[in-house]
C-alpha cells in the first residue's frame, strides 16, 4: 500500500471517529484571496487556541478551519509555496483569508509588501500532509517543491 493511500485511510478513520471535527474541512478545498502576516509584537503571545505564537514557525490563522489543519499557501505573484499549520483564529481584516507567521511570509516573499494575493489549499490534518505524487516538502525550508515534468 502506498504512503498516500495509508494517510488517506488514517484520515478516514479520524473522520469516522469525530465527524464534527473533519466535517468543517475537506481535503483539497482551495480558496484565493489576500494574506497578511503577524506583526512582531504577537511573537510569544497566546493564540485563540491557547498555543504560544512563534513567528519563526510555519503557522497561520484562519476563520473557520479546525486547529491543526495543514494548508498549502501559494503566493500567486511568484508561485512560491509553503505548508503551514492553523493554530489561531483570524484574520480580522475583512479583505483577507489567512494571516501567516513571519517565517511563512518570508518564505513566500510577502514581507516587503505586507499583503499578497494567495491561494490556500487544505492538504492535511493533525500534522499529516497529503501532496500530489510530484510534490514534496523541503525539510529545511518547509517549502513545497514540485518536481518538473511530473505534473
Amino acid at each position: 500500500m502506498t504512503y498516500r493511500r495509508t494517510l488517506i485511510l488514517i484520515l478516514l478513520a479520524f473522520a469516522a471517529a469525530a465527524p464534527e471535527t473533519i466535517a468543517q474541512v475537506k481535503l483539497g478545498k482551495t480558496e484565493t484571496g489576500n494574506a497578511s502576516y503577524y506583526a512582531s509584537r504577537f511573537n510569544g503571545k497566546k493564540t485563540s487556541f491557547g498555543e504560544v505564537h512563534k513567528s519563526s514557525q510555519l503557522l497561520a490563522a484562519h476563520r473557520s478551519y479546525p486547529l491543526n489543519t495543514m494548508l498549502e499557501v501559494t503566493n500567486l505573484n511568484n508561485d512560491e509555496k509553503v505548508i503551514v499549520r492553523v493554530n489561531d483564529r483570524g484574520p480580522f481584516a475583512k479583505n483577507r483569508i489567512v494571516d501567516l507567521s513571519k517565517e511563512a511570509a518570508r518564505l513566500l516573499g510577502i514581507v516587503a509588501q505586507g499583503v499578497a494575493n494567495v491561494s490556500v489549499r487544505v492538504v492535511g490534518m493533525e500534522g499529516m500532509v497529503l501532496l500530489e505524487s510530484y510534490e514534496h516538502i523541503d525539510p529545511k525550508s518547509g517549502k513545497v517543491i514540485a518536481m518538473r515534468g511530473k505534473q
